[in-house]
């Protein structure tokens, strides 16, 4: 089976993606490879930073890899956090901290529309390519669901009652950003 890198440490994205991709490749993490830096993330757009991260491990490691970078559009927060959804209170802030800093500002607000982004940058021998998944919904009240990670407590998608954070991640791998962005990445793996 061909092995295939996904550029992150963030454990929660492994075990979202593994399942949709492990009938046609073997996924390794960058521990898996001895990768314990920490790359660096400098750009304003999603897609730049996901080529970012790709390109490092491409060039360090020789290896056929793929990372994704991911972003919260908030319309009533002009788009943000967006490409800063992981540091969005702060550098050294957690899931939570972003979340609390989300719902204050969201306070008051009529409009609650917003999306998740997810941009995959791959590289296989030295050939780059991009997919994109995205998924539109609102931001609710209050958290809701223990499940999930960074801002799926407070995202419900549009025609669902639940919260990505209280969905089985068998059905959010269904619908999410990062699902779409994978199947289409998947499929075109599975063509060449």
């Amino acid at each position: 089976m061909k092995k295939l890198v996904f550029a992150t440490n963030n454990k929660h994205k492994i075990n979202e993606v593994a399942p949709l991709i492990q009938d046609h490749f073997q996924l390794l993490s960058l521990a898996d490879i001895h990768c314990f830096d920490e790359i660096e993330e400098p750009h304003n757009t999603l897609l730049e930073n996901a080529f970012e991260k790709a390109r490092y491990i491409y060039t360090k490691y020789q290896v056929n890899c793929f990372a994704d970078d991911t972003g919260l559009e908030i319309d009533a927060l002009d788009g943000q956090p967006g490409v800063y959804s992981a540091r969005y209170a702060g550098e050294q802030c957690s899931f939570e901290d972003n979340v609390r800093k989300v719902l204050l500002e969201m306070q008051g607000k009529k409009v609650r529309t917003a999306r998740f982004k997810t941009v995959i940058a791959l590289i296989i021998d030295g050939n780059e390519f991009s997919f994109e998944g995205k998924i539109e919904g609102e931001i609710i009240d209050e958290t809701i669901g223990k499940d999930g990670f960074g801002y799926d407590p407070i995202f419900r998608p549009i025609g669902y009652h639940q919260t990505f954070a209280e969905m089985p991640l068998e059905e959010k791998n269904k619908i999410s950003h990062r699902a779409l962005a994978s199947k289409q990445l998947i499929q075109f793996l599975s063509q060449i």
